[in-house]
């Protein structure tokens, strides 16, 4: 018996049926239409490449029935949106390819993810490098079946005993968890089926083969250490070969640039399990970790901030006012003294309302710029932590302006310009905008979310800034612009943000005088530009892949001698680069020039100086610069006045 249910049609066959097409032209049909016949009614080429559609903001497959009135969006196989599509369906492709070579392993779940997809398996043996060899070609051959792959509407229990009788206990266990008024859907292709909400695309000929599995991991049942452990097998796939090879192109750059490696490998920072999520930096790192923090203290300086420094641990009542206490508790370090509960900041914005709030303010005062370098912990899971780019202990380049509701639209413009300006001063000229509004979870009632997003709405709009809209991503006090920088290999980084808050200042009772003698509170924007000071600097050394600009290099010269007779030079040529400011070391081992040039090379340093006899002689050095072949000979007074004016970090003489 065939116990797959049919999905009730949206209206009866006989009635005619509109659908409203993207361009808003209608199309009405006598009868109801799956998006199979309506790609076809409108062009048989665009059929041929259609693999799915979007009715009313929904992804839908094609050989469902489209209720009367939709609005309907085909989607082709090139567009972008079908990339998650493409991935589900190799997540299929895999499990079914998994099943006919391993019999009695389970499939439990299996998603698209960003770049790629996973399944996790249910299996006694290990997957080895072999196995996933053979699983991409038998995937590569299920392709080539071009299975129909066909959606299926089934009753709860039955799809349960379906799945007891085929063993598979992960999926009995997901159908029982589900609600009672759940559609229970299956997707069939070939001899494999799964439960599965879709949608997924016609067949399996539609995957292509520009897919890759990629490694396999441990993974617990639903992620909880109490349950089975499974096997996670990681793919990746793509509309095209050519995306599929510029992306391990990338992964393949990412290894190379690893700011966990690079640091290592320079002397940088190191991290140990004993400070878990803490950065133990060294003196070549500490440079240019104050290069980059006095570079943005200069640009704050010279935009009207005031620096601050505020205490790293409050009692439970000050987060509790803040709302902080129920809103981030959970991501918060706390401990007990004398009876009372104290925390560690994640964050600074109610220190520096404090600090407002010791003077009575007037209109003429703002708006206030406060900066700290403020170092906040956060408890961040083990398993989240990565280099220093995710760590528990971090400094954020932290600023607050309390202005007046008229004050918002240039306070943020002015903010958006010097944010551009330093980003370009560190190389990253290609930077978007995400307009993050209202969480589920948020602080302050509608109305005021309401004002605090036209706010900033209408100073992103005065900033002649372009923005996408990230639903739901705002902070809990107010929505955010999220500025992401793209590096040198394509990857985004969401780094500087911007945030509109009326919530805090009421909270805790921040006022000014305003010019009509009355008490009235201030808008609090909260920004960002580097974000957290590690995670930049982490960025920045995979963006320069080691070789950072002389200006931020810890070691700006190397002084290598050629032989021993030149020592006493080189350490001349050493204290007019001391006295010039110029950050160097004395190589006066005894090792061919050759060697050292190499050492040196691979240590990153930007400028390295060979000084011999005839340099001596003749009071010349003979540069060799990073990654150019060739040398040159300069005097050393000419030498100097070079590095000097290279050297310069890039807001000198910068308004």
């Amino acid at each position: 018996m065939n116990s797959a249910l049919p999905e009730a049609a949206a209206v009866p066959p006989s009635s005619p049926v509109s659908i409203t097409l993207p361009d808003g032209s209608v199309r009405t049909f006598d009868q109801a239409v799956t998006g199979t016949e309506l790609a076809t009614a409108i062009s048989t080429g665009l059929a041929k490449v259609v693999v799915a559609m979007e009715v009313d903001g929904e992804v839908w497959d094609l050989d469902r029935v489209i209720p009367d009135g939709s609005v309907v969006r085909l989607i082709r196989r090139q567009d972008e949106d079908a990339l998650a599509l493409i991935r589900h369906d190799a997540a299929h492709a895999m499990a079914e390819a998994v099943q006919e070579l391993y019999p009695g392993t389970q499939v439990t779940i299996g998603p698209a993810i960003e770049d790629g997809f996973y399944y996790d398996f249910a299996r006694n043996e290990p997957f080895t490098p072999d196995d996933l060899e053979k699983i991409e070609s038998r995937m590569a051959e299920i392709v080539d079946r071009s299975e129909p792959i066909v959606r299926e509407v089934w009753d709860r229990n039955e799809a349960i005993a379906l799945f007891e009788k085929m063993g598979e206990t992960y999926k009995v266990e997901i159908i029982k968890d589900l609600p009672e008024d759940e559609t229970i859907t299956l997707y069939r292709q070939g001899g494999f089926v799964d439960l599965c909400r879709g949608p997924h695309m016609r067949s399996t000929k539609d995957l292509g083969k520009a897919f890759k599995l990629m490694k396999v991991a441990g993974a617990y049942w639903r992620g909880d250490a109490n349950n089975a452990q499974l096997q996670r097998i990681y793919g990746t796939a793509w509309a095209e070969k050519k995306q599929l090879d510029a992306y391990l192109h990338r992964l393949e750059e990412a290894e190379k640039r690893d700011h966990r490696k690079l640091g290592k490998q320079l002397g940088l920072f190191h991290l140990q399990e004993e400070a878990a999520g803490s950065v133990f930096w060294h003196p070549k790192g500490w440079v240019l970790y104050r290069e980059v923090e006095n570079y943005m203290r200069r640009r704050l300086d010279r935009s009207g901030y005031q620096e601050v420094k505020t205490p790293a641990m409050y009692d439970r009542v000050f987060w509790e006012q803040s709302g902080h206490w129920e809103k981030f508790r959970e991501n918060m370090f706390t401990l007990e003294v004398e009876n009372k509960t104290l925390a560690v900041k994640p964050m600074n914005c109610p220190a520096h309302v404090q600090i407002f709030n010791q003077s009575l303010k007037s209109y003429r005062d703002l708006p206030l710029r406060i900066a700290e370098f403020g170092s906040c912990y956060r408890n961040e899971p083990s398993g989240a932590l990565h280099g220093i780019m995710r760590v528990r202990n971090f400094v954020q380049d932290d600023a607050h302006i309390f202005c007046t509701p008229e004050q918002i639209t240039s306070e943020s413009i002015q903010f958006c310009d010097l944010l551009q300006s330093i980003y370009a001063d560190f190389g990253f000229t290609d930077v978007h905008v995400k307009f993050s509004d209202r969480p589920p979870v948020r602080a302050g009632a509608d109305e005021v979310w309401d004002r605090a997003e036209t706010a900033l709405k209408d100073a992103t709009e005065a900033a002649g800034l372009e923005t996408t809209l990230n639903p739901g991503e705002g902070a809990f006090y107010g929505p955010k612009l999220e500025f992401v920088l793209t590096d040198a290999i394509g990857r985004e980084w969401q780094c500087g943000t911007l945030q509109v808050d009326f919530v805090l200042p009421e909270r805790l009772n921040a006022n000014y005088v305003g010019e009509d003698g009355a008490k009235h509170r201030p808008v609090m924007l909260h920004r960002a530009i580097l974000g957290s000071m590690e995670r930049f600097i982490g960025i920045l050394i995979e963006e320069h892949a080691g070789k950072m600009p002389l200006w931020l290099a810890p070691v700006q010269v190397v002084v290598a001698t050629i032989t021993n007779e030149a020592d006493g030079y080189a350490r001349e040529v050493g204290e007019a680069l001391e006295k010039a400011r110029i950050r160097y070391e004395l190589d006066l081992r005894s090792d061919k020039i050759g060697y050292k040039v190499r050492e040196h090379s691979v240590g990153k340093v930007p400028l390295i100086v060979a000084v011999g006899g005839r340099e001596a002689e003749q009071r010349t050095v003979s540069l060799r610069r990073l990654g150019r072949q060739g040398q040159e000979t300069l005097a050393l007074d000419e030498a100097v006045a070079l590095f000097v004016k290279e050297s310069q970090a890039p807001d000198v003489g910068s308004a």
